[in-house]
């Protein structure tokens, strides 16, 4: 090591010791090739790297809880949406026309001053928009507000990155490798990879197919680097060390994201033609509130809720004001967890409306798995 580099160690904080390591290793990267034979080497460089984001991230000590000053936002609603984007990209705009338009109350639900913009209704579900000033700014390593608004946008359903239509790819990389460094996958789903620490027996190593970067030797550096010498590790797809480390670190939140590229007014049809083909793109002017019918549609397929309508015994069911509950886990359980907790202790069965059922109506437990729009009744004890 350098002399100056001992110095400027040995003269600064540990946030800025630990942001000019992550600089280096970075830089050491960039410079290296990537072929088979600087496999390990990358693979041990990158476990580093992450080790150091996480401790930009989540500092020792000083009692560094919450969300921090300003950044306390209460979770309202049935889903959350975060909007990152730079400065003059039309944001704010889009928020408050947003809004505007498809709340279904006038007010706005300020939580803080700067990071709840509004709640709006759609489609009988209840949406709560954030504004995340301060990701994008280098924030991933330690500078500006990064680790009061890290807090927020991993609690977040779905991302909405606003882009100027004019310069998008540009900014597009630059908000990914900061939401990236957070532990933020967007539109990815968790690798699949088995990994489980032992006690002893040391590493072992199973693949279900080709591996084209990970290996023994370099799956044994990176889990050496986390102090993991006994373990077994599963491959059961082609797997990068990015995927090693993730699974490793067990903090990465995998949201979806949608990509909002404003202003087409400025572009003509044809290049509007182009931008419509790029995948999880929406674009929309949010000045003349062109396409928000088309952003809505996008926002709520890639929410994945489902509503569930209720009917009284003896009466028609109630269409205005449905039950939200994220897909995936809406059984008859969860449907009336969501009402109250006691009520499944009086539960004793239930007739079913809709496409999960063969029979209109259909008795069933609190097992069954229910679908968007089904109509349900309970029966009591």
């Amino acid at each position: 090591m350098h002399w100056r580099e001992i110095a400027f160690l040995l003269d600064h904080s540990v946030t800025q010791r630990t942001t000019y390591k992550t600089y280096t290793i970075t830089t050491t990267m960039a410079r290296t090739q990537k072929n088979k034979a600087t496999a390990h080497h990358l693979g041990l460089l990158k476990a580093r790297l992450a080790k150091l984001r996480r401790e930009l991230i989540t500092p020792k000590g000083g009692g560094g809880g919450g969300t921090g000053e300003g950044f306390d936002v209460a979770k309202t609603g049935d889903a959350r949406i975060g909007f990152v984007g730079f400065p003059s990209v039309g944001k704010s705009t889009l928020l408050s026309n947003l809004a505007g338009v498809y709340s279904e109350v006038a007010a706005y639900e300020f939580t803080t001053l700067t990071t709840v913009p509004g709640v709006i209704r759609y489609k009988g579900a209840k949406i709560q928009l954030l504004d995340l000033p301060g990701i994008i700014e280098g924030a991933k390593d330690g500078k500006g507000r990064g680790r009061q608004v890290i807090a927020v946008a991993r609690t977040c359903n779905l991302i909405l990155i606003v882009l100027d239509v004019l310069k998008p790819l540009g900014h597009k990389k630059l908000i990914e490798n900061e939401l990236e460094g957070f532990g933020i996958r967007l539109n990815k789903k968790p690798p699949n990879i088995g990994f489980k620490k032992k006690d002893k027996g040391g590493i072992n190593f199973t693949a279900t197919c080709t591996q084209s970067e990970l290996d023994l030797e370099t799956v044994k550096s990176i889990l050496a680097e986390y102090k993991i010498h006994n373990a077994d590790v599963t491959l059961r797809s082609d797997c990068t060390a990015d995927d090693l480390i993730d699974v490793v670190e067990g903090n990465r939140v995998y949201i979806p994201c949608i990509y909002v590229l404003n202003k087409i007014d400025q572009i003509s049809i044809e290049e509007l033609d182009i931008i419509y083909k790029i995948p999880h793109c929406v674009p929309i002017s949010a000045h003349h509130r062109w396409n928000f019918d088309d952003l809505l549609e996008r926002i709520w397929d890639y929410l994945h809720l489902v509503r569930i309508y209720t009917k009284p015994k003896g009466q028609l069911p109630d269409y205005t004001a449905p039950v939200v509950l994220p897909d995936g886990r809406t059984s008859v359980e969860d449907f009336c967890l969501k009402i109250h907790k006691n009520l499944i202790k009086e539960f004793k069965y239930a007739l079913v409306w809709g496409s999960s059922v063969k029979h209109n109506p259909q008795k069933v437990g609190k097992d069954h798995i229910l679908e968007d729009e089904d109509v349900i009744q309970l029966v009591k004890k």
